[in-house]
């Protein structure tokens, strides 16, 4: 099997964008994207919120039907395993299936869910959440279920407790901090957050450390109380899938794949770029080298990686952001995600509310709820460096 163009190894956004975007800028080489799952790339962000909740079909997730691949001569591997990849021949080794040659590699391998290293979070019928697959089984065990206990009080665990609750199900949402998220956007915001999780019926368990999960029904905390359940969902972060990377000896930062601001990753003969949550790039306007995990900024790198290998011109400069929906209520969220120094809460007599970050009086980060002139005019201070409001 061979190839000798652009090898995309991961069919997400991030893959899917940067054929979509080479094929625009008028890149001709073969293109070949491959796929762990055997189906076409679809829409991640519904899989904890409408679908989760019955409010969309399985049929309206695809990013593209197979008529586009044909039509934009991409040729898409489904249910392959990539093994390896080796950037001074230029190859990228499938499972069972011989090597492709490459004159580009594009790593777009995702980022996986954690399982901490707690007493009973291996267990298979814990579940987690990050395909299709974990979105219906998940949803099955509620569906069938007393009790769900979801594990973690980030953006993921909050959308599947409310999700669920929505569903009709009895959720109880276990977090290590006072109130969800309070941490990384401030007591203001979570305190908002608690509040629309316990309107819907969500049992929270704040100030809790985990420290088993028994028979994948009980979780034990460390201070000896059992929190039952008929099923355990992980909500505990992700980690990027650098083990290609790292067998490949590229460069690693931050536990993902090192690359320049126009995605490429240093040396070797073949050309090798990284995007979405397995890329630690280097962002112009921040000045420095940041990782990002959200959807929107996978298909921004994704455009801009299609840009480099079409014309050699393109570099990032965005904002990292993405749009979080609790139940009802959604969440638009942009910053650097290094922290910040003062977080300044603005409520609004209708409901809305927007704060700002800052640090050193520059703007860093912005969220906001129901108030999209707010967003908007953030994202561009945040960019600038402009002073916060």
């Amino acid at each position: 099997m061979s190839s000798g163009g652009v090898v995309i190894v991961g069919a997400g956004p991030g893959g899917l964008a940067t054929a979509r975007a080479y094929r625009e800028y008028g890149g001709t080489a073969p293109v070949t994207l491959i796929g762990a799952e055997d189906l076409l790339p679809y829409r991640r962000p519904p899989l904890t919120k409408e679908l989760m909740r019955g409010e969309l079909e399985e049929s309206e997730l695809a990013l593209e039907q197979r008529e586009w691949f044909e039509e934009h001569d991409v040729t898409l591997l489904q249910a392959v395993k990539v093994v390896a990849i080796d950037r001074d021949r230029g190859s990228v080794m499938l499972e069972d299936r011989g090597s492709l040659e490459a004159e580009a590699i594009v790593l777009a391998t995702g980022s996986e869910p954690l399982r901490p290293e707690l007493a009973g979070l291996d267990h298979p019928s814990v579940l987690t959440m990050r395909t299709l697959a974990d979105s219906r089984a998940i949803t099955a065990c509620a569906d069938a279920a007393e009790t769900v206990v979801v594990i973690g009080t980030g953006f993921i665990g909050c959308e599947i407790a409310a999700s669920l609750a929505l569903r009709g199900a009895r959720v109880r949402l276990i977090g290590e901090e006072a109130a969800p998220q309070q941490e990384r956007l401030g007591a203001d915001v979570a305190q908002r957050i608690a509040g629309w999780l316990e309107q819907l019926g969500v049992e929270l368990i704040s100030g809790a450390e985990v420290r088993a999960v028994h028979n994948a029904r009980t979780v034990e905390l460390c201070n000896g109380r059992r929190i039952d359940g008929s099923c355990v969902v992980l909500g505990m972060g992700a980690s990027p899938r650098v083990d290609l990377a790292r067998a490949a000896g590229l460069p690693l930062r931050d536990g993902a794949v090192l690359v320049d601001e126009t995605l490429r990753s240093p040396g070797g003969e073949a050309t090798v770029l990284a995007v979405g949550d397995v890329a630690t790039a280097l962002n112009v306007s921040a000045g420095r080298h940041v990782r990002v995990e959200h959807w929107g900024d996978a298909l921004e790198h994704g455009a801009l990686a299609g840009r480099t290998l079409a014309r050699g011109e393109g570099h990032w400069d965005g904002v990292p952001g993405c749009w979080s929906t609790i139940g009802r209520e959604m969440l638009k969220y942009a910053a650097w995600g290094d922290g910040y120094g003062e977080a300044r809460f603005i409520s609004y007599p209708d409901g809305g509310f927007t704060t700002w970050y800052s640090r050193d009086g520059v703007a860093v980060g912005v969220l906001t709820h129901e108030r999209d002139a707010d967003y908007e005019r953030g994202i561009e201070l945040i960019r600038k460096g402009a002073a916060a409001p």
